[in-house]
């Protein structure tokens, strides 16, 4: 070990993290100065419990970074704008917080001026990739330590191991690990492990309490949530947050992904996001009625890609810049009011109001009237609009089945 023996390790006091701030220092003999991103979800009480874990494991330091308003003004904004959900299911919880992590994390190791960094990544997901990335890119000077990845660990062995050192884990806690931020809170556990088995009640990290129906009012402005009700937020992310405290009580936002990992393996995790999903299916009801068919065609396609390329750690791909520049560009009307009604489990849109709404009665009620055309404007445009398929019947003489 050379003089300057300083290691930085994202830290977020769970099982894995933990192995790492004691293997680190008994056995390689590094000097682990750690570092916790916040990227939502923690209390003050629940950072100052994280310090003292930290502490209790000889860490020369702790570091709590604020990245909240990072992750969104880098990350989550382009999210909502494109209504990404990977598999149309999974709103890129850990996912999309993981670059932030990384990149907050790498600048710290730089200027602490360390010489290697390190993570709880495991050999077979996708955060071990999207660190080392970051990183690489960041930080290519700094060796790559990953300590559970490295020996092949099961958390089982895990917890065997910090025994042997002196610190004890809460067993059933350890079964279950949790990534808690602002855009979705992911639990991975043995029900994940299979394709078979749902996670239990108890895994969610929030409970049902809220059993009345609940009305509420999401105010968006090109794009952006910025209220909740009567309350009015500078920050997006401070609106997310205040939807998430009211509908979380529900239990809304539960669920399993199923999706192809990056290192090319299937992999399940389950999530609770009650205003990640909240967000963006109000965003996309609102685009519907402000936005035109080819705008909304064309935003699918390339919003799959930017969040397929997200989840598979290419943030840093000046392509992503790109595709930002154009979901901006779509957003310039996309403002007023969506109605939200929130049940257990559930939640229904039941509605808008916009005055960039094209489902403007002036120019027709469908199925009903037409003001803005007469039928012989009809008829000559059906005769144009369908003439080639026409003229290829014809021609071919296909007969049709009836």
């Amino acid at each position: 070990m050379s003089a300057n023996n300083k290691i930085v390790l994202a830290f977020s006091g769970g099982l894995d993290t933990t192995f790492c701030a004691k293997y680190l220092q008994q056995e390689l003999g590094y000097e682990v100065h750690a570092i916790t991103v916040n990227t939502g979800g923690f209390s003050d009480e629940e950072i100052l419990a994280i310090e003292q874990h930290a502490f209790s494991l000889g860490v020369t330091s702790f570091k709590c970074i604020d990245a909240r308003n990072d992750y969104y003004r880098d990350v989550i904004k382009y999210l909502v704008f494109g209504n990404i959900l990977k598999n149309n299911t999974y709103p890129l919880s850990v996912s999309a917080e993981r670059t932030v992590q990384a990149v907050t994390t790498a600048r710290y190791a730089n200027t602490l001026g360390a010489v290697a960094v390190a993570h709880g990544s495991t050999g077979a997901g996708n955060d071990q990739v999207r660190f080392d990335m970051v990183f690489q890119i960041m930080a290519p000077e700094l060796k790559i330590i990953t300590p559970i990845r490295d020996l092949k660990l099961s958390r089982e062995q895990e917890i065997e191991m910090l025994e042997k050192w002196g610190v004890h884990m809460n067993s059933e806690k350890a079964a279950y690990s949790i990534n808690k931020g602002i855009w979705g809170t992911s639990v991975g556990g043995r029900e994940t492990l299979s394709s078979a088995k749902g996670l239990p009640e108890n895994a969610f990290p929030t409970q049902l309490t809220q059993t009345e129906p609940g009305d509420i009012t999401l105010h968006f402005e090109t794009g952006e949530l910025k209220g909740v009700n009567d309350s009015l937020f500078e920050n997006p992310a401070d609106a997310i947050v205040r939807l998430q405290e009211l509908a979380a009580p529900f239990a809304i936002g539960r669920d399993i992904h199923v999706g192809d990992t990056i290192i090319g393996i299937k992999g399940r995790v389950g999530f609770e996001a009650a205003a990640p999903l909240i967000t963006i299916k109000a965003h996309h009801l609102l685009e519907k009625h402000t936005l035109t068919k080819w705008q909304l065609f064309l935003k699918d396609q390339i919003a799959a890609w930017y969040g397929n390329w997200l989840h598979e750690g290419q943030y840093f791909d000046p392509v992503m810049r790109d595709i930002e520049a154009f979901l901006s560009s779509t957003q310039q009307f996309v403002t007023g009011k969506v109605f939200v009604k929130l049940l257990p489990y559930r939640f229904e849109l039941t509605g808008i109001e916009s005055e960039h709404d094209l489902m403007s009665a002036k120019f027709g009620t469908y199925g009903e009237m037409n003001n803005a055309w007469t039928a012989d404007d009809v008829k000559g445009f059906t005769k144009i609009f369908g003439n080639q398929t026409a003229m290829f019947h014809q021609v071919n003489q296909i007969n049709q089945k009836s």
